[in-house]
């Protein structure tokens, strides 16, 4: 059984330029997420048009499978580029993008930029994705530490996203994993994760008795943290495979 609960809210910012869906089909389940990038306030359709064909891609197969995931993106890489190519005031605009397919049998997932998804397995974080970004580049080189990337001066130097050409795809797949009880994941942007580190994000999981009573804890110590200090767009997507 899964349940779920999405959230995008505008933050302390004149315009929300991140985007989420989601779609069933039969048992099996698509969440999309997108942060959109770019001038002309204009990211919202970069992340828009990312949702969309991910959630068309997943809607026409009717099932979870790595090679939605390819179709996902390519045609959302594809439909942005069109658009900034369609609409001069458009050819900045980005999106970061994270995508989670759940399946009968198995989940997979697969991202690109800074939004980011967390699998909890157990009462525990099991993996989170890495960003495509300057910082978590040093935390590879082991120059800083996993926890100065949250405000870090490079923190929204990205180094992948969707919306610039590619020889080759460059979003990286995640998983599968089997769809066993258990697991609860979150999607969210980075004006999310921000403000709210992974050992309360715990926390809030194992008082909450619902994917929505948990990103409402988790977005009380958000708004907590970060209000008065020009809070990002934030969105969520929790789900539960109880």
């Amino acid at each position: 059984m899964i349940s779920y609960h999405l959230i995008s809210k505008v933050g302390e910012r004149d315009n929300n330029e991140d985007s989420v869906g989601m779609f069933q089909a039969g048992a099996e389940y698509c969440f999309a997420l997108a942060d959109g990038l770019g001038g002309h306030g204009k990211g919202e359709v970069a992340s828009r048009i990312a949702v969309e064909q991910a959630v068309a891609a997943f809607a026409e197969a009717g099932k979870a499978s790595e090679e939605v995931i390819r179709t996902a993106f390519g045609n959302a890489q594809d439909a942005i580029l069109a658009e900034q190519r369609a609409d001069r005031t458009a050819s900045d605009m980005k999106t970061t993008f994270v995508y989670l397919l759940v399946g009968e049998e198995e989940i997979r997932w697969a991202h690109i930029g800074d939004s980011r998804l967390y699998r909890f397995e157990r009462g525990k974080l099991a993996e989170r994705t890495l960003d495509h970004s300057v910082p978590q580049m040093l935390v590879a080189a082991g120059e800083i530490k996993e926890k100065q990337i949250r405000h870090h001066p490079d923190r929204n130097r990205l180094l992948r996203v969707m919306g610039v050409n590619w020889e080759e795809p460059r979003y990286q797949l995640g998983g599968p994993v089997p769809a066993s009880p258990g697991q609860a994941f979150l999607l969210c942007s980075d004006g999310f994760w921000e403000w709210i580190e992974e050992k309360k994000m715990l926390s809030a999981l194992k008082k909450a008795d619902s994917p929505e009573d948990w990103i409402s804890r988790m977005e009380e110590m958000i708004l907590k943290q970060g209000r008065g200090k020009n809070m990002d767009n934030y969105s969520a997507i929790a789900v539960w495979v109880d």
